[in-house]
């Protein structure tokens, strides 16, 4: 299993759009998009699970390329689970 995060989503962009789209490459296993607390909308990025073949070719296929109306291109990266970590300090 490996985790995307999926940044420069529309604001309009919902769970329900967003597993559409990975859809065409294969089963989500789990999906959040982050949502501003008081309006509702999408924040602009969203976090993926899929299966390691279907990550990947979702990742080569929709990295780079446009969602709707938006003049911004999706970025699609494999989670770092190091950075998420923080500096350690000596």
């Amino acid at each position: 299993m490996l985790k995307l995060f999926v940044s420069n989503l529309p604001q309009d962009a919902t769970e329900e759009s967003v597993t559409t789209m990975f859809s065409e490459y294969g089963k989500v296993r789990s999906i959040t998009i982050a949502s501003d607390i008081f309006t509702g909308k999408c924040k602009g990025f969203g976090f993926i699970e899929m299966e390691g073949h279907e990550a990947r070719a979702a990742q080569t296929a929709l990295d780079g390329s446009s969602v709707g109306n938006s003049d911004r291109s999706l970025r699609v990266r494999f989670e770092d689970p190091k950075a998420s970590r923080g500096r350690k300090r000596r």
